[in-house]
């Protein structure tokens, strides 16, 4: 296994050069702790295109958001065919929350994307905005929207429906899912 941690402006001058230089050493997984530059996110989908697991960090809200900002940071001419290598490489989103708990502390809400050829179809085409709906029909494949984690926190007990409602960008899908999962508690 190798294994650098390299400093940018110590060890290397950017992620992108550090990056490439891991590359020759022919890892398995490659971490990348933020991509923020083009340069950056460039070599991680080449990476990914060469059959390397690459894990990044980018400062987003949810799954859509996600891939919109991967593809934004491109050149317009450039978007549609990232969009097409990102529908091919891309395996899985997974976006945290940290809301405050009822008894103190903090807690993490997930929303996950498992990739799928519905997804990659979506984000070939550029319709983002299916992306949440796609996620909330495909829970029985291990998929859940934010809105769903953060309601299930408030039925648990664990965070306030204050809470949850500053939280979540759509108040009223959170009120539906709490509603509906009050009424599938009371049947059974």
């Amino acid at each position: 296994m190798y294994h650098t941690s390299a400093g940018v402006g110590t060890d290397t001058r950017s992620f992108s050069t550090a990056l490439i230089h891991a590359l020759r050493h022919d890892p398995d997984v490659i971490v990348i702790g933020e991509m923020r530059d083009l340069s950056t996110i460039t070599t991680a989908i080449t990476a990914a295109e060469t059959g390397h697991l690459v894990l990044g960090t980018l400062h987003t809200i949810d799954a859509a958001q996600t891939v919109d900002r991967l593809v934004d940071v491109f050149p317009a001419m450039q978007q549609r065919q990232i969009r097409l290598q990102l529908s091919q490489v891309l395996q899985a989103v997974l976006s945290q929350r940290l809301l405050s708990c009822i008894a103190g502390g903090r807690i993490a809400a997930f929303e996950i994307m498992i990739v799928n050829s519905v997804i990659r179809s979506l984000v070939r085409d550029e319709k983002l905005f299916e992306i949440t709906p796609c996620i909330e029909m495909s829970t029985g494949a291990g998929m859940q929207t934010m809105e769903r984690a953060v309601a299930d926190l408030v039925r648990r007990n664990i965070v306030s429906q204050e809470e949850a409602m500053m939280q979540i960008s759509g108040p009223m899908g959170l009120q539906q899912l709490l509603q509906n999962g009050a009424c599938l508690l009371k049947r059974e």
